[in-house]
Parts: C-alpha cells; sequence; structure tokens
C-alpha cells in the first residue's frame, strides 16, 4: 500500500495534501472535519495587517472618537480594538489546536514589516505550529524601482525570523521580473518554504451597470498550467527548496502532476466549496492508487521525478516551446 506521509518545513504531515487559508479554516468544526476526511495540515484563514488598522478607523469615521479633547482616550479605544481583534485570531490558534492532531499554520496577510511583527510571537505562543506569510504587493508607482519593492519582501522575512522560532512559508504571487532569483533570496533571509501562489481579488467590470466589481474568487483548473510552471522551474534549480503548490488544484490528477514537478505539498481551497470537504479523500485515494500502479512506495519514490532539471528537455517548461513547437506548423 502506498505511503502517503511527507515532511514539510519539518513537520510530520499523514498526506502532502493542505488545506489551504480561506473561510472554512476560520471554522474549527470544519477543520475538523478536514482532519476526518485525511488532509495533511490546515493554514488558518488569513488575518490581514490592514484589517486591524480598518476596523480601527472605522470605529472613529463612525463617530465614537475623542477628537482632540481627549487624545489618550482615543489611543485607549484604538489599542482596546487592535487587541480585541488579535485576541480572537488567537483564540482561533488555541482552538484549532485543541481539537486537531494535525499541524495547524496561522496565516498573516501583510504587505509591510510593521508593528504587527510582534503578534506573530503570540500565534507561536497559542501554539501554531508555523506560519505562513501571505504577501502580495501591488507597484503602482512608477517611481518605485523594482528592487524597492521586493526588499520589503525580504524585510518582512527577516523581522519575522527574528521574531520567531517556527518555520516560515512566504506565499507569493508570480509576478517578479526574476521569480527564480528573488525566490532564493526569501529563501536566503530565512524562509523555510514558499508556497506558490497567492490568490487576490481580481477586478471586473459590469458593462451594464458601468460599475467595477470583483471577479469570482475561486480558482479554475486550467490555472494548474502557471503552479505547475514555476513549481517545476523553481524545484528543479533548487532541490532543497520546499515548495507548496496553491491555486488550480481541482483533483487528485493536478496534485500528482505538482508532486511530480517537484512541490513538497499541495493546496486546496476553492475544490472545497465547490465539491465540499469530502474532496481530500478523493484526492488522497486517487494519490495512493495512482502510486500502487506504479509501484511507488513513498511520495520521496517521485517527487520532483519531472521537475526542470530531472527531464531531458526542460525548454518544455519554458515559453520558447510555444514558439519551436508552432514553427512547423502549418497553418
Amino acid at each position: 500500500m502506498a505511503d502517503l506521509k511527507t515532511k514539510y518545513m519539518g513537520l510530520e504531515l499523514r498526506s502532502p495534501i493542505i488545506a489551504g487559508s480561506c473561510g472554512l479554516t476560520s471554522d474549527v468544526e470544519k477543520m475538523v472535519e478536514m482532519e476526518k476526511a485525511g488532509v495533511g495540515a490546515v493554514v488558518l484563514k488569513s488575518i490581514f495587517e490592514e484589517q486591524i488598522n480598518e476596523e480601527t478607523s472605522g470605529v472613529f469615521k463612525a463617530g465614537y472618537g475623542m477628537g482632540d479633547a481627549y487624545p489618550e482616550a482615543e489611543d485607549y479605544i484604538k489599542a482596546y480594538i487592535r487587541s480585541n481583534t488579535i485576541q480572537k485570531y488567537v483564540e482561533l490558534v488555541r482552538n484549532a489546536k485543541s481539537r486537531l492532531t494535525i499541524p495547524v499554520i496561522a496565516s498573516v496577510n501583510c504587505f509591510s514589516g510593521g508593528e504587527w511583527v510582534s503578534f506573530a510571537r503570540q500565534l507561536e505562543e497559542a501554539g501554531a505550529d508555523a506560519l505562513e506569510l501571505n504577501v502580495f504587493i501591488l507597484p503602482v508607482n512608477e517611481f518605485k524601482e523594482s528592487a524597492e519593492v521586493e526588499n520589503v519582501y525580504f524585510e518582512i522575512v527577516k523581522s519575522i525570523k527574528s521574531q520567531i522560532k517556527i518555520p516560515v512559508s512566504v506565499k507569493i504571487s508570480h509576478y517578479f521580473t526574476n521569480l527564480s532569483a528573488f525566490v532564493d533570496k526569501i529563501k536566503a533571509y530565512g524562509a523555510n518554504a514558499t508556497t506558490l501562489f497567492n490568490r487576490f481579488y481580481e477586478p471586473d467590470i459590469n458593462i451594464n451597470t458601468l460599475e467595477m466589481g470583483a471577479a469570482s474568487v475561486f480558482s479554475t483548473a486550467a490555472e494548474l498550467r502557471t503552479t505547475l510552471r514555476w513549481t517545476g522551474i523553481l524545484a528543479g534549480k533548487d532541490k532543497k527548496l520546499e515548495i507548496s503548490a496553491s491555486t488550480g488544484v481541482h483533483g487528485g490528477e493536478a496534485a500528482v502532476k505538482l508532486l511530480l514537478a517537484g512541490a513538497t505539498t499541495v493546496q486546496v481551497c476553492s475544490v472545497l466549496y465547490e465539491k465540499g470537504i469530502h474532496v481530500i479523500e478523493d484526492i488522497n485515494n486517487f494519490i495512493g492508487k495512482w502510486m500502487d500502479s506504479k509501484a511507488f512506495k513513498t511520495i520521496g519514490d517521485y517527487r520532483g521525478m519531472l521537475s526542470y532539471s530531472s527531464i531531458e528537455n526542460p525548454d518544455l517548461y519554458e515559453r520558447a516551446q510555444f514558439m519551436k513547437y508552432f514553427s512547423n506548423k502549418q497553418y
């Protein structure tokens, strides 16, 4: 029988399938259900860096502030709201750890290395087994050099690693000029793993109402291609790099592909909403049966077998192959 156990950031996982950060992982009962279905670990729903600031400012915008008359009272109220927001998340970590036997990974959606960094220690003390930093900085300032933007990521990682001892993964997008070099630096600054890729709200335009809105928050199976490409390239260039592949995973076949490309773990999210939590068991069963059919006993027997550096023609991972293919076709 196939053995699906694996290690991720030093954590023992019974399956490479991780429940990614989402609304479902803010509900302890749902996470208990995920554990029963066979998930290897859970990433809690993110607490946002700006969430605290927005909640604080919202109180004063609503007219509850003391204004200039009592600045010390306003500071007290801000501190109270911030503490209350943090405490709720800390309690989520504690409750999850008290009910689950699988690793619990806390998550912070951040864009700076500000004072929130000290909050990471509370997550560690609450029992979080690891921390995933979901970082996305949209560079809209034309006067800011790309290196300045990248340095923000590095500062966040350095700040966090100076505060906590639990492992840290950095969840990033693929919008970098040289993703390989960037990920290499993230690792050099202390990240234990990287998650490819974060999925953020995309804008959409309603041509009937002439209004801006948000596109679907769920991924599609077609989005696996970008995740697969970069998982294969990055895992192939650095055999010791731990990658948690995310986005576009809607079944067992996709999970196997990512493991073959070199992923250490595979995160699922959208499919949990679309098919239900029981899909975790289906994905595990698919992986196990596929491994049996290929006579693979452990995931280590085939992980990275088809990464960038392991295949005869690594150009297949590159865009250039598109032109090579069509240059010989007549249309």
